[in-house]
């Protein structure tokens, strides 16, 4: 779109309207559907300086733990996420130059940070207790 858009200019046929707003919630809506299949890899930055010399064990322990917090933040955008959803759409809120909706961009980010915080509670139960090692991926 963006390179459309600037071919299109230099050429003095003028440039896609709206271009960059398209691009912005189109990038919101592909970073919120990836947060899941991040969250699953485990693809969010770790330091691990503190606990490198713990036994594997107490390691993992500890990455469940944080796993779960993950999962309880994720809970929280989703919430917020949804009550942001809602007011956009009662509000109408639209784009300045294309006059779209703003609130269906919202609708990716509540269901990829809903799912990722699903994800994260599956997988962090896991590693904090032997009792839900029945939800490991095998």
């Amino acid at each position: 779109m963006v390179a459309y858009s600037v071919m299109m200019r230099n050429l003095g046929l003028g440039g896609v309207r709206g271009d960059f707003e398209l691009v912005e919630l189109v990038c919101v809506t592909c970073a919120s559907l990836f947060l899941p299949l991040c969250q699953l890899n485990k693809g969010h930055v770790m330091v691990d300086l503190f606990t490198l010399r713990l036994p594997q064990r107490e390691q993992r322990r500890i990455d469940g733990i944080w796993t779960l917090c993950f999962a309880a933040v994720w809970a929280l955008l989703c919430w917020r996420l949804t009550h942001g959803l809602s007011e956009m759409h009662e509000y109408g809120d639209k784009t300045m130059l294309l006059k779209a909706s703003i609130w269906w961009a919202f609708v990716p980010a509540v269901f990829g940070t809903g799912l990722s915080a699903i994800v994260a509670l599956i997988t962090g139960l896991p590693m904090v207790s032997s009792a839900f090692r029945a939800l490991e991926a095998r």
